[in-house]
């Protein structure tokens, strides 16, 4: 298949610097995914040892991250895994079909993180209005999909401003929910663990798995600056700092808002609470702090469902540009310089995708992407550093191979600690992926069906 390249005139902008990067990252970050699933993780764990998963998430996240770092900088391509496994695995043989495996989930996995950050969305709306009944919350949730779709059809400088002024809101909140809980902490709140806590049993090591998997998702979104590598500015020191950058910052303040939390709220009750921070903040102020702060998650979960949205919209678009996706795809508007077909796409499935659970949501979210792509990215660095193909001045992980090891073993763990049924869906993911490219491959005669197929 011939590569067909965007003309001069249809190329996306690059307008996005590192505050931009950044906040696209920290938005897709922290969304409402920890102030729902701080809970998920005390009853995994059974205590407050539940930090222990966070650390888990937070250090396999820096591993990865630095995966992130050098593949976006040595191919600083929008739809960046896409461009990363096809190199890596050879763009001439496996490569095509790993790449293919990547957007085949993409059209899952895309709409399921969306959706997710909207569901959230809608259950904390039930915060404030209790009356609300489950179509409603999940019509809430559709809406703010379709409404961010909207938002998004617009050029990338723009999206960059809303970024950062939404980020700062964001922030704001994180902080003024850790000094609260600095000023009111209690010790031995925080640190009422029950007994045999840290007894290395098979229930501990499947519950920090389950933790770590719940830290994962809310760390989750470090990659979203390498979605959107052709619009960033200065890609090759802009991309891996900006990823490195937001995992150690957002790390940071959830370690410390789960401290906070634990040292007002005990555990045996933030396990079943369904609002946890609007909980705690209502604890410390009265009902009017819970009020402000469930305003203001909500404005950070709409800020993650945009920047998530943002992202997964360039996917499809670069694929199709190239050639090996679906030709409408590659439609780029002709004034915004966005890809018009493809987010409309990605917003639509999105919305259908709010009529799960939040839970079903996240795990099957962790599980296929793992399986189907960050596994093959940890090895898929290794394979480009053998070939050398990155610039002189792109980023190059400390300790190298080390971080790929881990981030390779951290996110096996995760994989193998999870239900069986969501493994299954991967499994099934990759199995009809593999059977739809080779469909389409013998049709059009590429590889493996003609081994001297070039791009």
């Amino acid at each position: 298949m011939e590569t067909q390249t965007a003309p001069a005139g249809q190329q996306l902008d690059r307008g996005m610097g590192l505050a931009g990067a950044m906040s696209a990252n920290i938005l897709s970050m922290v969304g409402v995914g920890p102030f729902l699933t701080i809970p998920l993780a005390l009853a995994a764990m059974g205590g407050p040892q539940a930090m222990l998963g966070w650390i888990a998430g937070a250090l396999l996240c820096l591993c990865d991250g630095m995966v992130w770092a050098e593949l976006g900088s040595a191919l600083p391509r929008s739809g960046g895994p896409y461009h990363y496994l096809l190199q890596a695995f050879g763009p001439t043989s496996w490569g095509r079909l790993v790449s293919f495996l990547f957007l085949w989930q993409t059209l899952l996995i895309g709409p399921i993180s969306i959706a997710s950050g909207a569901v959230g969305f809608g259950e904390y709306s039930n915060f404030l209005a209790p009356h609300l009944r489950h179509r409603q919350l999940v019509a809430i949730a559709m809406v703010l999909c379709l409404l961010n779709t909207g938002l998004l059809c617009r050029n990338i400088r723009s999206i960059s401003k809303i970024s950062i002024v939404v980020t700062t809101a964001v922030l704001g909140t994180c902080c003024w929910i850790v000094i609260s809980g600095m000023i009111h902490f209690h010790a031995v709140t925080a640190f009422n663990f029950p007994a045999h806590a840290f007894q290395p049993s098979r229930a501990f090591w499947f519950g920090l798995g389950s933790a770590a998997l719940i830290a994962t998702y809310d760390y989750g979104g470090y990659n979203n600056v390498c979605l959107i590598g052709e619009e960033v500015s200065n890609p090759r020191r802009t991309i891996p700092r900006a990823v490195i950058y937001s995992i150690i910052l957002v790390a940071i303040l959830y370690l410390a808002m789960n401290l906070s939390i634990l040292g007002t709220v005990p555990w045996q009750q933030g396990q079943y609470s369904k609002a946890i921070v609007a909980d705690y903040m209502q604890i410390l102020y009265g009902r009017w702090g819970g009020v402000f702060v469930s305003l203001l998650i909500l404005i950070a979960s709409w800020g993650s469902v945009f920047a998530i949205l943002l992202g997964f919209s360039r996917v499809p678009y670069t694929a199709a540009a190239d050639g090996h996706f679906f030709k409408p795809f590659a439609r780029l508007h002709p004034t915004g310089k966005f890809p018009s077909t493809s987010l409309l796409v990605m917003g639509a499935l999105s919305a259908v995708a709010c009529l799960f659970s939040l839970a079903d949501l996240i795990s099957v979210l962790i599980v296929v992407q793992t399986m189907t792509q960050f596994m093959a990215q940890c090895v898929a660095v290794i394979l480009l550093r053998h070939k050398a193909i990155a610039a002189p001045a792109s980023f190059r992980m400390p300790l190298y191979p080390l971080p790929a090891i881990v981030a390779l073993g951290g996110w096996l763990y995760i994989v193998l600690s999870s239900k069986v049924s969501h493994i299954l869906i991967g499994i099934a993911m990759t199995i009809t992926g593999t059977t739809v490219y080779l469909l389409q491959a013998k049709r059009k005669q590429e590889w493996p069906f003609h081994a001297y197929d070039q791009i």
